[in-house]
């Protein structure tokens, strides 16, 4: 009687497991129908090259012109400097944090890491403007908004992502390859960077993955300290406007081509990061060979 029950609880939430996959799939299909049943028509009537290519984003000329070259370029470039700034700082501290930083002081950066990922982005969006760009301003010229600010910002956001899921991969090592390259006579800091890293590498690989998804899906905090200026980049310490922010900064009054042309947009960012994912699921199965 009793195994009898518990095969009818297994299969109940087995069921209800299956279930909740089911509205995950359905959710991104739908999200996938809505953008591209609303965004591939506005592609058609603009031009894909025209679009894609276009440098000149002003939907309330006439003719209207919805170039978005300007803004794909942003988020590349705004993505690649929080790359730069965020993915070697979050692995080396996950690095610390897994094998060498002391209980005492682990006790207290934990919780630190974890407060980062829990604050808003419009909090990060003021300390990006009432700190970074005067910073930037008073230090390297420009009126401070700039493609560097929101790189540094964003390297900043992504930090939390990097660092937890590295160390937590990093910890899911076995202690074995760690002392037994110890006991082939390896260094402390030579077991770590040519034995648990390396073996730690998928998971690593897929924190940052995510900071990477997180860097280029970023609005609100990107809108603050960024110019949001929607033109060609013309340097580092110029401002610029990317694919959400452009989205976000417009919707609210976009009618008709207009607002289909944003949707389109949202496709554009879709596929994007589409193709990071497949990027790196390849990278991912060659390193595993």
């Amino acid at each position: 009687m009793k195994y009898h029950r518990q095969r009818i609880v297994e299969r109940i939430f087995a069921t209800i497991f299956f279930i909740c996959a089911l509205a995950s799939v359905a959710a991104v299909l739908l999200i996938c129908v809505f953008l591209f049943a609303s965004g591939i028509p506005a592609m058609g009537e603009v031009g894909f090259f025209n679009f894609i290519l276009g440098r000149k984003w002003a939907p309330t000329d006439v003719p209207p012109s919805f170039g978005i070259l300007p803004m794909i370029l942003g988020s590349v470039y705004i993505t690649l400097g929080a790359i730069l700034v965020g993915v070697p700082i979050g692995i080396l501290t996950a690095i610390f944090m897994a094998r060498c930083c002391p209980k005492p002081v682990y006790k207290v950066l934990k919780p630190a890491v974890e407060l980062l990922a829990g604050i808003p982005s419009v909090v990060y969006g003021f300390f990006g403007l009432v700190v970074l760009v005067p910073l930037v301003r008073e230090h390297l010229g420009g009126d401070g908004m700039s493609i560097l600010t929101a790189s540094l910002l964003l390297g900043l956001m992504i930090l939390p992502t990097i660092i937890t899921i590295s160390e937590s991969a990093m910890r899911a090592v076995p202690p074995q390859y760690y002392e037994g390259a110890l006991a082939l006579g390896a260094t402390h800091e030579r077991s770590v960077f040519a034995v648990v890293v390396p073996a730690a590498s998928s998971g690593i690989l897929a924190a940052v993955v995510l900071g990477i998804g997180r860097a280029i899906g970023e609005t609100m905090a990107v809108i603050m300290v960024a110019g949001n200026q929607a033109r060609m980049p013309k340097g580092i310490l110029k401002g610029i406007r990317t694919l959400t922010s452009n989205i976000v900064t417009e919707m609210a009054y976009a009618a008709d081509l207009h607002r289909e042309v944003l949707i389109a947009t949202g496709v554009i960012l879709f596929v994007f990061i589409l193709i990071i994912n497949l990027c790196f699921a390849l990278l991912k199965r060659r390193m595993n060979k």
